[in-house]
């Protein structure tokens, strides 16, 4: 499993507080995340690890490394401007996902 490292120079230390219940907020810190892994640590302490879901229909796509790999080579090429075709998909726009 992946974690993002941040920089010294990008961390800060921010402070919350729990309520009554034990739970705490993170507020804007967690805008765009669905969920956190909590993986417990030495010393009593818990690394959250942000995650984000993707629906069902597309699971698909990052399980197939080749049909990923071929995504994210497109999108490169796409930010350069190496674009061969401008296709219109507008005739797909009414049809029903699989």
């Amino acid at each position: 499993m992946s974690r993002l490292s941040l920089s010294s120079a990008d961390t800060k230390i921010i402070k919350v507080r729990s309520d009554a219940k034990g739970r705490i907020t993170l507020g804007k810190l967690a805008d765009g995340i669905s969920s956190f892994m909590v993986f417990p640590q030495p010393g009593g302490s818990f690394l959250l690890e942000p995650m984000v879901e993707i629906p069902a229909r597309e699971k698909w796509l990052f399980e197939n490394k080749g049909a990923i790999e071929s995504v994210k080579r497109g999108l490169v090429q796409s930010a350069k401007g190496e674009v061969r075709s401008r296709r219109s998909f507008a005739k797909f726009v009414n049809e029903k996902d699989e």
